[in-house]
């Protein structure tokens, strides 16, 4: 729980998202970053240092660049998280279907005997 709970906190401030929605289509430096989000580089820096230090994103240095990508653990965590809740929604409608055509059917047989 600890995990989904870090990489949902991380991704709840709005900067913090888009830099991972600008990251999902390929790695980034800082400062491409920066300028894509119009935000200053010292501000980026510390989105990503959070962003690292719960493991949404991995750095490489090139050079004297930073490279940032994305880690596949982290949403691979959340999608399992969330298919248990689509399991449980689909149980549950499942189980409302069987109710209303129960219904259904008990609202024919009074009907006909009208």
């Amino acid at each position: 729980m600890g995990v989904k709970m870090t990489t949902l906190s991380a991704l709840a401030e709005p900067n913090r998202f888009q830099i991972v929605e600008l990251l999902r289509d390929g790695p980034l430096t800082v400062g491409e970053i920066a300028d894509r989000l119009e935000l200053r580089q010292p501000q980026v820096s510390k989105h990503l240092r959070v962003l690292s230090d719960s493991g949404i994103v991995e750095v490489h240095p090139d050079a004297n660049r930073r490279i940032y990508k994305l880690r596949p653990q982290p949403f691979s965590e959340l999608d399992d998280w969330l298919e248990s809740f689509r399991r449980m929604w689909e149980e549950r409608f499942d189980r409302l279907d069987d109710y209303l055509r129960q219904l259904q059917a008990k609202e024919k047989d009074s009907g006909s005997k009208d």
